[in-house]
């Protein structure tokens, strides 16, 4: 059962607990090197030991606060403390965006019911995040148009008070949702349209007036086959909740006007402790940033970890709504690393050029330069001997408001729910037909499921990065960089990476399309 809104009366208790956990794990770091000013030199600095050590300190902090980091409870709270204090130790001096989201929580365990027989949550089926309450029994029923139900006129004539049942894909899930909803559905089923279970959300604007569930595919088509009775039970709530985004900046000698933006969220979802998702990508930043702390690069670098993103991209969204056009005309490029140590991993990097997953069908345009930071991690994965795969820009994480506004994005990835086919395990090694991330969104995300090897790999590449556009953005959008240094990639994606791609990545904040 979740239970995330509430501040318990042992969360002080906790709290202090936590901070206490967090002190003995924060070891003063090894001091960073002056000269970690190219890739070889970051690669070396920035270690696997570096960045477990600080999944290792957000594990705790979840322990002690309810096996939870969510965003604006005392465990994120923490975890901030925890980020600030190592960026303060290494010497930049971070600063916190403070801002107000509608937080959310399962007041008791849901029930899903076919026929009668129960099924079991989070494994066949979980409460999408923002679902309103409800009790309702009805026959299943899919809509009368397009199985997606992306608009209205898909539900003409839908029987009042019955469940619908809707396909993941084309639009969000608050779209299909609401549509159900308003042509008189009691409560929506929405179902996977691949393998594996189904978490979304419905996004942070107000709760469903409805109860709305995810299943997977085999359920959610046998649902449409058979038509039987179906029980929806959910109990939720919804509260204001006041949390902060994390910034660091390393002066480049060119001064802001050319500025790279690295970001991970650092918060989770309410049913675990999100080591993986997204620790391992608050902790692959945290250290590189320690790392490069006493370079003097070309260009300034903006590190972020933002909060509330697992309640729709609402820290991220909100950092770049509330700049003005100048200052976001001085962002050269984001990079996004949000989970790099799933235990099945494959090599992601975000489709920049929509060569594999072209545009439409919910998958957004990578803007001008996207297609240059594939390149790049493509270019330096296959100089490791290392094989990678695209993955769509499908505006399912804190890149989707920066590509919104045409800033040049990319990423890595390494897999969320979706399920490692037979040629991914040859290319990756791993398990076919077994999720990349078994525990993503459960409680059991903790320092146990995290990849070591994965860490290493996906580390390498993001201070590779990391440093290559600190000191040059040539490649992306013609600014001139550092005197002799040479732009690792150039050109438009190598296609290195080809392959079938994916990864699922279902906090399907903007699209759920894929």
């Amino acid at each position: 059962m979740r239970n995330v809104l509430t501040r318990p009366v042992w969360a002080a208790g906790a709290a202090a607990t936590a901070a206490a956990l967090v002190v003995s794990l924060a070891v003063t770091p090894a001091t960073a090197a002056p000269n970690n000013n190219d890739s070889a030199k970051l690669r070396a600095a920035v270690t696997v030991d570096g960045v477990m050590r600080h999944m290792t300190a957000l594990d705790a902090i979840g322990k002690a606060n309810g096996d939870n980091r969510y965003a604006g409870l005392p465990g994120y709270d923490r975890s901030v403390d925890y980020v600030v204090e190592e960026l303060t130790r290494a010497g930049y001096a971070p600063t916190t965006q403070e801002f107000t989201y509608l937080g959310f929580r399962e007041v008791s365990a849901p029930v899903l019911e076919i026929a009668g027989r129960a099924l079991i949550q989070d494994t066949d089926f979980a409460t999408m995040t923002y679902s309103g309450s409800g009790d309702v029994t009805g026959r299943a029923t899919a809509p009368s148009g397009a199985a997606t139900g992306c608009a209205p006129a898909d539900f003409t004539g839908f029987p009042a008070g019955q469940v619908a049942v809707v396909s993941r894909g084309t639009c969000t899930f608050r779209v299909k949702a609401t549509n159900a909803l308003a042509a008189g559905a009691g409560a929506v089923v929405i179902y996977n349209n691949a393998s594996g279970p189904l978490n979304g959300t419905l996004g942070a604007g107000d709760l469903a007036s409805g109860s709305v569930v995810g299943t997977t595919r085999q359920i959610g088509l046998t649902l449409v086959a058979t038509t039987p009775l179906v029980r929806v039970v959910t109990r939720t709530q919804g509260g204001k909740l006041t949390t902060r985004n994390v910034l660091a900046e390393l002066p480049g000698r060119s001064g802001d006007t050319n500025t790279v933006m690295i970001g991970a969220h650092l918060d989770s979802v309410a049913a675990g402790p999100g080591i993986n998702d997204n620790g391992s990508g608050s902790a692959g930043i945290l250290e590189t940033a320690i790392q490069m702390a006493k370079t003097k690069p070309r260009n300034t670098v903006r590190f972020a970890w933002w909060s509330a993103e697992e309640s729709g991209l609402v820290g991220s969204n909100h950092y770049v709504d509330t700049l003005t056009q100048q200052q976001r005309d001085k962002i050269a490029l984001y990079l996004n690393f949000d989970m790099i140590g799933s235990p099945n991993y494959a090599r992601f990097v975000y489709d920049g050029d929509n060569g594999t997953f072209p545009v439409g069908t919910g998958v957004a345009a990578g803007p001008a330069g996207s297609a240059q930071i594939e390149a790049l991690f493509e270019e330096y994965f296959a100089s490791q001997g290392l094989a990678s795969e695209p993955t769509p820009f499908s505006g399912r994480s804190d890149y989707g408001r920066f590509i919104a506004f045409g800033i040049p994005s990319g990423g890595l990835f390494t897999g969320a729910e979706g399920i490692k086919t037979p040629a991914q395990a040859a290319k990756f090694g791993g398990t076919a037909g077994v999720a990349y991330d078994a525990c993503y969104h459960l409680r059991c995300d903790t320092i146990a499921n995290v990849n070591r090897k994965a860490i290493d790999e996906m580390g390498d590449a993001l201070a590779h990065a990391a440093i290559s556009y600190a000191q040059s953005t040539t490649a992306v959008n013609g600014v001139r960089g550092k005197g002799g240094y040479r732009t690792p990639a150039g050109g438009a994606s190598s296609g290195s990476g080809t392959g079938s791609g994916g990864g699922l990545h279902d906090h399907e904040h903007e699209l759920d399309a894929i």
